[in-house]
């Protein structure tokens, strides 16, 4: 009989509490890698609590948090990205007037020495190409990577966001509600960004009010309620219908 394979991300018993206020209660959860997983519930379930103590932002008041089977602590969301977890937030945390490559490589550019070893310029030439790249490999067809992000397209800077989390070799990708806001044919262009994804063998967590992306998406789908976990099972053979009913269901019982 083989055994089941370590999970990615396990986390045991995590806790969160903002003084007396109990946002998160003894959540365990396995997270497999190449697998997406979505998070989903009403405001105030907890999944955003969750998801800040998943991605560095917030220390959990309780709970252990492991990769890959050894523990971990992350101190900050800078931290959580060293161990290969990236967050790419609702708002993006895009700099709109910066072209794209320098968006890319935000606090980790590329130089290369000029005249002397110890003196060093920016190498735009190779971040422009590395950008170039991390694009194509998520199927986006932009060529110049010196156009400034805000006359992109809402598909395209969150392509550019997965860029800047692939370029610091990220393995866990959550994405916080990717296609709020945007029209059919950009939602269509982020859908296809996270199944490229997880084609080429990256974790997404997915958080999402948006139960017809969540089924067109997700591996598993994960619902909370009241600060716990009550849903925890694979999509096949559910609607966005019976995700809407599960999650207005777990509502009744909490509270």
């Amino acid at each position: 009989m083989t055994e089941p394979a370590t999970p990615i991300l396990s986390l045991r018993g995590i806790g969160k509490s903002y003084g007396p206020v109990v946002a998160v209660r003894e959540v365990d959860l396995d997270i497999h890698a190449g697998e997406v997983v979505a998070i989903c519930g009403d405001n105030g379930a907890g999944k955003s609590s969750l998801i800040k103590v998943i991605s560095g932002a917030e220390e959990p008041s309780s709970g252990t948090i492991s990769m890959r089977g050894k523990p971990v602590a992350f101190a900050s969301p800078h931290d959580a990205l060293s161990h290969g977890v990236a967050t790419i937030y609702q708002d993006l945390a895009l700099a709109p007037r910066l072209s794209i490559y320098q968006n890319v490589f935000m606090g980790s550019e590329l130089t290369r020495p000029v005249l002397l070893p110890f003196l060093r310029v920016l190498d735009k030439a190779k971040m422009i190409a590395e950008s170039q790249r991390f694009l194509a490999q998520l199927s986006v067809a932009i060529t110049d990577m010196t156009r400034p992000v805000e006359r992109l397209s809402g598909g395209q800077r969150q392509a550019v966001a997965i860029s800047r989390a692939l370029r610091w070799n990220a393995e866990i990708i959550i994405m916080d509600e990717p296609t709020a806001a945007l029209g059919v044919k950009e939602t269509a262009l982020v859908l296809d960004l996270i199944r490229k994804l997880k084609a080429d063998g990256h974790t997404v967590l997915l958080i999402s009010h948006n139960m017809r992306d969540v089924v067109a998406l997700a591996d598993r789908v994960v619902i909370m309620g009241a600060g716990r976990k009550f849903v925890d099972r694979p999509i096949d053979g559910l609607t966005a219908d019976d995700l809407s009913h599960m999650i207005m269901s777990g509502n009744a019982r909490a509270a």
